[in-house]
């Protein structure tokens, strides 16, 4: 699974996240690495288990619980703290894939790795390099969207962020375990919803067919579901 979701983000939240981390100590990197990523990473990152890390993520992940469309195309059980970095001159995430499983230190809750999220809180003019790679089965797709955006992958995807050649680039970084572990199934029943979504305004909500496609969705959350 890959997917875009634009404007994740209003630009009032943007800039209230970016003012609050202007004002944070930073720390190296390398200790949210995968177990076989640590040497391939350089960046800085808040602090996972400091205040101010936490009280953003939580900020940013009621912002993106609202957004439907990532609602619909993560189908989220449970998502690891956001985590928020940024890359400056000569940085960079060499390619690698996310670990499987996650324990997050301070509770204690483990989460099956299967989907990875950047959000971006930087705008591409703001700094050279700094672009997500991803490989999917179509190759390798290249993004460098507006701050406010997200991009979806599946962790188990090689990716990487290019060395940053000048300017900062900013992001959030969230693991998500989803309700539904496969991704073929995941993109079936996230296609179904936006039929529904773009089929409703036309034909009405009490229209039989569209009742017919609601069941459809319900029960297919229902077979491939986990909660």
């Amino acid at each position: 699974m890959l997917a875009h979701i634009q404007g994740a983000l209003d630009r009032k939240e943007v800039n209230a996240l970016r003012e609050a981390m202007a004002q944070a100590a930073w720390e190296d990197g390398a200790s949210t690495a995968g177990a076989n990523a640590g040497e391939a990473k350089r960046n800085e990152q808040l602090p996972p288990d400091s205040e101010i890390s936490r009280a953003l993520g939580k900020r940013l992940l009621s912002s993106l619980l609202a957004n439907a469309a990532f609602v619909s195309t993560a189908v989220p059980l449970r998502i690891y703290p956001p985590l928020f970095n940024r890359y400056g001159v000569g940085d960079h995430f060499d390619p690698h894939v996310d670990n499987a499983i996650r324990g997050d230190a301070m509770t204690g809750a483990r989460i099956r790795v299967d989907l990875a999220a950047t959000v971006l809180l930087s705008d591409p003019d703001e700094y050279e390099g700094g672009e997500l790679i991803v490989e999917d089965i179509y190759g390798s797709r290249r993004f460098k969207p507006p701050a406010g955006d997200l991009i979806l992958y599946s962790a188990g995807s090689l990716h990487m962020v290019t060395p940053v050649a000048s300017g900062l680039r900013l992001a959030s970084f969230l693991w998500l375990q989803s309700m539904i572990r496969a991704d073929e199934a995941r993109s079936l029943v996230c296609d179904l919803d936006e039929s529904i979504q773009e089929l409703a305004p036309r034909v009405g909500a009490d229209d039989p067919d569209l009742r017919k496609l609601v069941t459809v969705y319900h029960n297919l959350i229902r077979y491939w579901g986990e909660a």
